[in-house]
This record gives C-alpha cells, sequence and structure tokens, in this order.
C-alpha cells in the first residue's frame, strides 16, 4: 500500500540503476523530511520532560519515564499523520494523535514501575494539552517548508495531465507541484494544462534533470516501452505510484471517470479481515453508547422542540445498508408530517420549504441524527460510514453513477469522510461527487481515520454549525 505523500520522502536505495543520485539532491530532500519529525519530537519532548520533573520528587529519576512517555506519543503522532489525509489539515492528526497517546501513556503508569510513571491525572491532562497546542504550530509551519518541495513528475496521456494541473489549481493547499508530463504523444502548445517535457525514450534523462520526489504513471500509458523506462528509474531509488493512487494521496477522493473494476477488487479484503470488523464493531459501540450517555439529558428538550409542529416525534425511513439490506432509520422529525403526501420521494435541499422551524435549528446542530445511535447499537449502521441512501434513490444513481452500488460494501454511518468534503446530495453530479470521496474512505479506513472524522466532525458541529 502506498505511503501518503505527506509522509514519504525521496527514498534512496543503495543500489546500482541509470540514473546516479544527486548528492545536494538528496541532502536536500532527506534534510527536509528530517528537520520535520526532529521537530515533532522536540515539540513532544520538551512539554513532557518539564511537567514530568515537576510532578516528581526526583526530576533526575523522571529521564527515563520522560523519554518513555515521548515514545509513546511520537509513535501514536506520528501512526496519525500517516493515516489521517493531507487534506484535513494538521490540527486532526494532532488531536488524534495526542488523544490516543494519552490512552496509552495513562495505561502505562499503571503498569510500568519507573519512578517519575506515578503522573497526576492534571499532568497528563496538561501534557496533552501542550504537546497538541505546540504540536498543530509545529506542523501547520512545517508544512509549509517541506510540502512546496514535492515534485511531481507524470508520466501518461495529457488528459491525465490535465485533470491533475485542473485539480490542483482548485486546491490551494495541494502537497506538491507538478513539474510536468512525459508523454509521446502530448503536444507543447500555449494551451497545454502542463508543459510537455519530452517522451518516453527521454525519461530517464528528464528524471536525472528534473530529480522528482514522486513520478506518476497514468494508465494509459502502460506500453512495455514506458514501463521499462519505469522499472529503470524506480530501480534507482525514485518513487513511482499509480494515477488513481495519487489522486488518493493527494486530494483524498478517488476519479471516477477513470476508475476501473480492477481498483475494487484490489481492496475486496480490507472489509473481509475479521479482526478489522470486530475492532470496528467495538468502536461503534463505544462510541454510541457514551453519545446516548451524553445525549440523554438533551432528548426532553428536544422533544418538547419537536412537538412544537403536528407529527410523530421519531421519524422512520427505509434505506440501503451493508449489501444492500434494508432497515429502518430513525431520525427526530424536522419536516411537516404530510412532507412527501404525493409519495413521490425527492432530495432534501439545504433551503427546503417543507421543513419546519424547530426542524431548521436540529438541522444546523445535526441533532436530529442523534436516534441513528439506535441504528449503531443495531448494529444497521457505523459511527462512519457512506451515509445510506433511500431505495428509491439507489436504483435512480446505480443507473447514472458509475460505481454506485459498491458503496453498500460496508455500513451506512452517522458521519463520513465525503459528508465533511461535501454538501448535500441533490443530484446526480453531487451524488458523483460524495461517491469518489466514500470510496476513498472504503479503501483507507481504519480506526485512526475513523477516530480523525470524528474529530473533524465534532469540530465542525462547534465551530462551523449548519455545514
Amino acid at each position: 500500500m502506498a505511503v501518503p505523500m505527506h509522509e514519504s520522502g525521496l527514498a534512496v536505495r543503495t543500489r546500482s540503476g541509470p540514473i546516479a543520485p544527486s548528492i545536494p539532491a538528496l541532502v536536500d530532500r532527506i534534510d527536509a523530511r528530517w528537520v520535520a519529525e526532529l521537530g515533532r519530537a522536540i515539540t513532544i519532548a520538551v512539554p513532557v520532560l518539564l511537567l514530568t520533573a515537576a510532578d516528581a520528587s526526583s526530576p533526575a529519576a523522571t529521564l527515563p519515564a520522560a523519554a518513555l512517555v515521548t515514545a509513546v506519543w511520537f509513535v501514536t503522532i506520528r501512526s496519525a499523520f500517516c493515516a489521517v489525509p493531507f487534506t484535513l489539515g494538521p490540527a486532526v492528526p494532532a488531536a488524534v494523535g495526542t488523544l490516543t497517546g494519552l490512552v496509552v501513556v495513562s495505561a502505562l503508569t499503571f503498569w510500568i514501575p519507573l519512578p517519575g510513571m506515578d503522573l497526576q491525572a492534571s499532568t497528563l491532562a496538561l501534557m496533552a494539552v501542550s504537546v497538541f497546542g505546540l504540536l498543530a504550530v509545529w506542523e501547520a509551519v512545517s508544512r509549509r517548508q517541506v510540502a512546496a518541495k514535492r515534485r511531481v513528475l507524470v508520466v501518461g496521456t495529457s488528459s491525465w495531465a490535465r485533470d491533475i494541473a485542473e485539480t490542483a489549481e482548485h486546491s490551494p493547499d495541494a502537497p506538491f507541484t507538478v513539474l510536468g508530463v512525459v508523454d509521446d504523444h502530448a503536444r507543447n502548445d500555449a494551451d497545454a494544462a502542463l508543459p510537455v517535457l519530452g517522451g518516453v525514450a527521454d525519461l530517464s534523462e528528464i528524471v536525472e534533470a528534473q530529480r522528482p520526489d514522486l513520478i506518476v504513471l497514468a494508465e494509459g500509458n502502460g506500453s512495455e516501452k514506458a514501463l521499462e523506462s519505469l522499472l529503470d528509474v524506480a530501480s534507482s531509488g525514485f518513487r513511482v505510484i499509480g494515477v488513481t493512487h495519487f489522486f488518493e494521496h493527494a486530494f483524498g477522493w478517488v476519479p471516477l471517470q477513470h476508475l476501473t473494476s480492477g481498483w475494487f477488487m484490489s481492496i475486496l479484503h480490507l472489509h473481509q479481515r475479521t479482526y478489522s470488523r470486530f475492532a470496528k464493531r467495538v468502536f461503534d459501540i463505544v462510541v454510541a453508547g457514551l453519545g446516548m450517555l451524553f445525549a440523554a439529558p438533551l432528548v426532553p428538550f428536544i422533544v418538547l422542540f419537536v412537538r412544537r409542529t403536528p407529527g410523530r416525534i421519531i421519524y422512520r425511513q427505509v434505506r440501503v445498508g451493508e449489501s444492500g439490506r434494508l432497515f429502518t432509520m430513525f431520525k427526530f422529525r424536522t419536516m411537516d408530517e404530510d412532507a412527501e403526501a404525493p409519495g413521490t420521494p425527492v432530495y432534501a435541499e439545504e433551503n427546503d420549504t417543507r421543513v419546519t422551524p424547530s426542524g431548521r435549528v436540529l438541522r444546523r446542530t445535526h441533532l436530529d441524527e442523534l436516534p441513528q445511535l439506535w441504528n449503531v447499537l443495531k448494529g444497521e449502521m457505523s459511527i462512519v460510514g457512506p451515509r445510506p441512501e433511500r431505495p428509491e434513490f439507489v436504483r435512480i444513481l446505480e443507473t447514472t453513477v458509475p460505481f454506485q452500488a459498491r458503496r453498500v460494501l460496508i455500513k451506512p454511518g452517522i458521519t463520513g469522510w465525503a459528508q465533511l468534503r461535501c454538501d448535500y446530495a441533490s443530484d446526480s453530479e453531487s451524488a458523483a461527487d460524495r461517491l469518489s470521496y466514500d470510496l476513498w474512505y472504503l479503501r483507507h479506513r481504519n480506526l485512526t481515520v475513523d477516530l480523525a472524522i470524528c474529530v473533524k466532525t465534532f469540530s465542525a458541529l462547534l465551530f462551523h454549525p449548519g455545514r
């Protein structure tokens, strides 16, 4: 599996090849990567060491404890930055890694008899806040410096190069700079999206001159000649990935227009692993249980709020779940009781006139989704996953949006990657946009990503309600 771009560097191997690595270029790339990692370690170690020493009677004896705590936090934080999409920014993976490290460190304080490991709860909390604050600032600064050095070379058809250039143009925070395209059939004219640097026969010389951090191979250029040249380049230590993977790591979505059935064949095993399904189920039960516990005091007020307009309190609707199974999804009612009296289902819109005044408040705060925690406990939904669609809409979308039916490979969720990146799906075009993000989650889902999406969702509810 390809390593996320923001954590990868120029991987130079000590083996012979047609391209001799340039020492100054290597030093520049390695320095940029290691400076970022060193800064990350320092931002963790300083508050941990100071607070561990302040909480112990013998500061000198706390060095082993401080080193252990720093190592734990460094591993959990680095893992979070590797798993969480670059497009979520530095704060979310910093929060996920810090929270995960806090749980592990708290457990270690009870099990490891080292001087200084008997840390107070207040000290651990202050450590977590300090580590998160310093880390978020450091990552924001270092990303501007390191990401600017990620140089990408595209080998393949000009249509792929155009797609990459247009996407990068609309993504000012894209963690790379495209150097140009290597293609035997592209023209280097004023209308070209990217400069044409030469043909496949010139690939070794182009790579030697440009020193790219990453070479992207478009599926449209899979000739024996191109693959042989790329093998020579890859043998010299340059990283080569497919263009679909590039879009996944650079932008956090899957390009539907170039997707093939083979892409799904390569990920079918991911959702069939027993331990992954078990871990996700435990995560769902814990989060849903805690959510219902903390939301319980709000329920009576929400019920009174909903009763301001005549109709049911809980709205039930049939949705499509995992493997196409139908289930009944619950929500607090936010529309008029006869919103679909004619019997023809229609998409909900941003300023839908069928929504009641109290329903607008519930939708803006997403409190109307709370009853779906019961769906999660029943095993019909997950905390994180694609939003479940109505059967009527699924039948329509499966004829207009390619690979729409593959969304049901996993359980639907209350929140998800697509919900954070897109608005309501009100037509086939917006449904296709959401699908491109849902498929990214389908491939890259794990507990770290789930936790990151939950953190981002909670942040959005607090600071950007109504999205």
